[in-house]
């Protein structure tokens, strides 16, 4: 099967991985109506998560572990990528997700998504934090993007 990453992206993942602090859990929901982008996907996160130590994948069908795929609340949308914070066998869900493969632009957004939950700290401001913890309701926030 032919490398999703060139040479030169590897050794620059590769490189920028070195800053992973703690380890990460990406879990990828998989379905078959959605085979091809669900297995680009899987390539891409196999490949990714084979330059880190820090990396540990795990791969679901969406229908199959409905259950866990309701915890993560991705039901329906695959594939589906939950990336969270591993600790002592506990997975900690910050409620980052992706939808569809990320390419593009969104695999270097992937990339700092790692360092953060690796890092454990959001990077936002004091202000934004102490803004967040006088919500009284809880807050659904989605970013939308199209591959150009």
């Amino acid at each position: 099967m032919e490398k999703l990453l060139s040479e030169s992206i590897v050794t620059q993942v590769r490189d920028v991985l070195q800053q992973l602090k703690h380890p990460v859990q990406l879990m990828l929901f998989v379905s078959q109506p959605q085979a091809e982008a669900s297995s680009i996907t899987r390539q891409l996160l196999e490949e990714v998560a084979a330059l880190s130590e820090k990396l540990s994948l795990s791969v679901h069908d969406l229908d199959g572990d409905s259950d866990l795929a309701r915890l993560y609340r991705v039901l329906g949308k695959a594939p589906a990528l939950v990336i969270a914070a591993k600790e002592d066998g506990q997975i900690i869900d910050y409620g980052i997700r992706y939808l569809g493969v990320p390419s593009g632009h969104e695999f270097s957004t992937l990339i700092q998504d790692l360092i953060l939950v690796a890092g454990r700290d959001s990077g936002l401001s004091q202000q934004v934090r102490s803004y967040i913890q006088g919500l009284s309701k809880p807050l659904h926030l989605q970013v939308f993007v199209t591959p150009t």
